[in-house]
């Protein structure tokens, strides 16, 4: 018999992502960190300043390793995800 999809199910788990918009770009870099609200203010602080810096970060998702222009930051997001 088939398991029956039950939404109160305690193996339900949430992670975060952080999405790094870049100007140009069809779709958002994902970034899945520990640490998720601390690089959401990193790279937000990064958008206010006049001065164009290499952002290199290491990440535990599919992408391993990141880098790009901190001028080229259009928006920076957080996002709930919910997984087995």
């Amino acid at each position: 018999m088939a398991q029956q999809f039950n939404p109160n199910a305690q193996n339900i788990k949430i992670r975060y992502a952080v999405l790094v918009f870049l100007k140009g770009s069809t779709a958002p870099l994902v970034l899945y960190v520990n640490e998720y609200m601390d690089l959401y203010r990193e790279l937000s602080e990064y958008m206010k300043s006049n001065q164009a810096v290499v952002i290199e970060k290491e990440t535990e998702g599919p992408l391993k390793k990141v880098c790009f222009a901190s001028n080229q930051i259009a928006a920076v997001a957080i996002q709930e995800e919910q997984y087995l």
